[in-house]
């Protein structure tokens, strides 16, 4: 299959893009470094040493399928990623390039307005370029379990089950659905101007999807950890790993911090609940999605995630597996600098994926000492002055 991958020098799009390659698919890269820029705006950098553009460049030229790697911006370079979609005639895209840090999205008024701009608008750059270029093309777009946020209740797949409307008419409500029970969707709570960028994403593509014919897969992801997916990856393999306040997630920041001998910092009480799942097994998500394409006019959404933990659960969990180590760590609350509930019901539904054969490879615990043996030989890497947080979201 010819694939087209947006965002392909970031955490996920440069292993997804070697696990394609290996898998035999033609695969063209596009990406403008944004990600190593707004890291080293903040101070910070990758724990792992990643390798130069050029350099994986010249690591991926060695495969016969590979098309090709582009800089350009969805926003700035328009003509340049049209061209370049003309001449890779893609059946798929997959959609990797936006801003992914809420706290970043939160810190300031020109960031609120850069995420907002960046992601939303590049994609809807990029849905009118499928409309005009290639039609017929199944976009993948990476959402988030954040774009639902805690509504106390049961959390769907995209759209209200239609039990919820029988329930309703059995009930005498007084009104009637004129639309087919997948155009309904969800009501969405983001949390943040990152998540509500996502939010209008979602519009836009199931908009493009019902007016245009357009075909798309928006995958709720939940929170991401982990450096490998095969386990036997080279240094010019590594993808990055982030754990500063704005780009680091909850795991990689208490990875870290048990490594520096510094408290495992919980926001709040820490009975917050999220979906999480390794590297790997988002990479395993992503390619079923890519040989398992929706009809034309069809938007789907899948939600991603291996289990629902609690912070507290996760943070007790890593210092064990550091203990394992040989590593002290303890952990200490602090005041929450986000706007969330501290304790909440949440139970969101994954069910497509593991129909279509996802298989979670291991279980969360495996996964986190894989993860801190993996980060252990650059612990003299650590910039301490970028985990704590700084930005306060209220």
């Amino acid at each position: 299959m010819k694939i087209l991958i947006l965002g392909a020098d970031g955490y996920i799009g440069y292993p997804l893009t070697l696990h394609l390659l290996k898998l035999g698919h033609e695969v063209s890269c596009i990406d403008d470094e944004s990600r190593r820029l707004k890291v080293k705006e903040i101070g910070s950098e990758s724990l792992t040493p990643i390798t130069r553009s050029l350099q994986r460049y010249n690591h991926l030229i060695k495969y016969s399928n590979f098309a090709g790697w582009y800089y350009a911006n969805l926003n700035t370079n328009t003509s340049i990623i049209r061209e370049i979609i003309r001449y890779a005639n893609p059946e798929c895209i997959i959609h990797l390039a936006e801003q992914p840090s809420a706290p970043y999205s939160m810190m300031n008024s020109l960031n609120s307005i850069s995420t907002q701009y960046e992601n939303v608008i590049g994609t809807l750059n990029l849905l009118w370029m499928i409309r005009e270029n290639c039609p017929d093309t199944h976009l993948i777009k990476i959402g988030t379990m954040g774009e639902y946020g805690t509504p106390n209740c049961d959390i769907p797949e995209g759209f209200i089950p239609s039990t919820c409307i029988d329930m309703l008419q059995e009930e005498g409500k007084s009104f009637t659905l004129s639309c087919p029970m997948k155009g309904l969707l969800f009501p969405r709570s983001p949390g943040s101007f990152y998540h509500l960028s996502k939010v209008h994403d979602t519009l836009n593509i199931k908009f493009a999807c019902d007016t245009w014919g357009l075909r798309s897969t928006d995958i709720m992801q939940g929170v991401l950890f982990g450096v490998r997916v095969t386990g036997e990856e080279t240094d010019r393999e590594l993808t990055r790993f982030d754990y500063d306040e704005y780009f680091g997630t909850v795991i990689n920041r208490f990875c870290v911090q048990a490594l520096i001998d510094h408290p495992l910092t919980i926001y709040g009480r820490g009975c917050q609940q999220r979906g999480f799942l390794p590297l790997k097994d988002s990479i395993q998500c992503l390619t079923i999605a890519v040989e398992n394409p929706p009809a034309n006019g069809e938007y789907r959404t899948w939600n991603q995630f291996e289990n629902v933990y609690s912070i507290n659960l996760l943070a007790n969990m890593i210092c064990r597996c550091a203990a394992d180590l040989g590593i002290h760590s303890s952990i200490r609350h602090i005041q929450n600098p986000r706007t969330e509930l501290d304790e909440h019901y949440y139970n969101p539904t994954c069910k497509t994926l593991f129909d279509l054969g996802y298989k979670p490879t291991t279980d969360i615990k495996n996964e986190i000492s894989n993860l801190l043996m993996d980060i252990l030989p650059y612990k003299d890497k650590i910039i301490k002055d970028v985990i704590m947080p700084k930005t306060m979201w209220r």
